[in-house]
């Protein structure tokens, strides 16, 4: 019995013992332990790609005539653009809404002026230099050769100092224009013409026979016919013109009552004057490229009353009440901020090429804050649906196959030269009336 009884408690020990060590060996802790410290090292995984996802920086691709006969205008492009590259960083980038802030670093080559160089430099600019957006080259004939490229790499192009209509007639989709087209540099007059004087009927175009003013005056010939008006002169001229005598004696035989057209800065300047010495009986005249230049005041009073085109001055009045007029939304710096910021940078006066620079990298800004993407697809999608008003004036693009990108929502801004109360003759800007600084002067004298 004893000798049971033993045995039973020997078992009774064994299996109290066996049941403590199983709950005393340290195992499903250490398990819970090791699982909460790799969620927290996956959980630092996964939070440090986020974190540095949040900085992106797109490279912007272009070229610019470092040397060539385009040197000064490309140049004062390119510095309008990098000031607002700079602007952009210093600000803290673009943000979208999922917490991604967007900055810019620029890849950019001399193209030399020269055509042949630009299709090459902007092949590189995309496939070395792996560009996210471009902007264009200065002038019509560089840009029209970096579209090819763009469009056959389907990357987004803002084009700036490129005025020229037939770019965007080819069937291209990447390519979006900042100025307003040549085809509608001079029809902004005839609609100030006959928003001054509602009873003006007789025309006269007088221009240089170069590819530019043609398409030009062809345009707003055109134009004018369409909204009634009787074309009684319609003659150009060789370049080398410097005698208008019997262009001016047509003119007043015509009847005519305002004057368009001319070409370049020397042959207008040349026009302008001997139509004041002649006093040629016209109530308005509106001459291409040598009215906005500072050095057309040169002329003295032959200068006084006559109207130029320009794609933009330091004191157009772009404000966002005018964008409020027109009911279309208002973005960027006020013009006085952009030229006070420009004089600051560069210490000089910023021309419409150094506006065109800023605008471009500003409207980009613009559609990649309304895709709140870099998707390219996205952004050319929110520049399709551009309408906005800047310092430079309005944007919005023609989105027809026949014409896609065209700029149809910028005007040409219009300066007349006229004096101040101290009798210095000053540019004032006259037209659009959301833009203007002065009122138009008509008749001229």
């Amino acid at each position: 019995m004893r000798r049971w009884l033993l045995v039973l408690a020997l078992l009774l020990g064994l299996v109290l013992a066996a049941g403590c060590g199983g709950q005393a060996t340290p195992t499903q802790a250490p398990e819970q332990e090791t699982a909460a410290e790799t969620q927290q090292e996956t959980a630092k995984e996964e939070a440090q790609p986020a974190e540095q996802a949040k900085e992106i920086v797109l490279t912007i691709g272009f070229t610019e005539s470092r040397t060539g006969r385009l040197e000064v205008s490309s140049g004062r492009q390119a510095k309008g653009l990098r000031l607002w590259m700079k602007h952009i960083n210093e600000a803290g980038g673009i943000k979208l809404s999922d917490g991604t802030v967007v900055k810019f670093k620029e890849a950019s080559y001399d193209d030399e002026s020269s055509k042949d160089r630009v299709q090459e430099l902007y092949t590189k600019l995309i496939t070395e230099d792996k560009a996210d957006f471009l902007i264009s080259p200065y002038s019509s004939g560089l840009t029209d050769a970096a579209a090819v490229i763009a469009e056959q790499y389907g990357k987004v192009m803002l084009t700036t100092g490129a005025a020229s209509d037939k770019t965007y007639q080819k069937g291209l989709t990447q390519v979006f224009q900042i100025y307003t087209p040549a085809s509608r540099y001079l029809t902004g007059a005839i609609d100030l013409l006959l928003t001054t004087d509602p009873n003006l009927k007789k025309v006269a175009f007088v221009y240089e026979q170069a590819k530019f003013s043609t398409t030009v005056v062809e345009a707003a010939k055109t134009y004018a016919e369409e909204k009634g008006l009787e074309i009684v002169l319609f003659e150009g001229y060789p370049s080398d013109t410097t005698d208008f005598g019997p262009f001016i004696n047509k003119i007043v035989q015509s009847g005519a009552e305002a004057v368009l057209g001319g070409g370049h800065f020397q042959d207008g300047t040349t026009f302008a004057r001997q139509l004041y010495e002649k006093q040629a009986p016209v109530k308005a005249v509106v001459l291409l490229v040598a009215p906005p230049e500072p050095e057309f005041a040169e002329l003295g009073d032959a200068a006084l009353g006559v109207t130029g085109p320009s794609q933009w001055e330091p004191q157009v009045k772009y404000t966002p009440e005018a964008a409020k007029e027109l009911g279309i939304e208002w973005y960027g710096p006020t013009n006085e901020e952009f030229v006070q910021a420009y004089k600051a940078e560069y210490n000089e006066e910023p021309s419409y090429h150094s506006a065109g620079g800023y605008a471009a990298g500003l409207i980009l800004e613009y559609a990649i804050k309304k895709a709140d993407s870099v998707d390219p697809a996205k952004v050319k999608e929110a520049l399709d649906n551009t309408d906005v008003l800047t310092f430079f004036g309005r944007t919005k693009f023609d989105t027809s196959p026949e014409s896609h990108g065209l700029q149809i929502g910028h005007e040409m801004v219009y300066i007349q030269w006229q004096k101040d109360d101290q009798g210095n003759l000053v540019k004032q800007v006259v037209w659009p009336k959301e833009a203007a600084t002065a009122e138009f002067i008509y008749p001229m004298r």
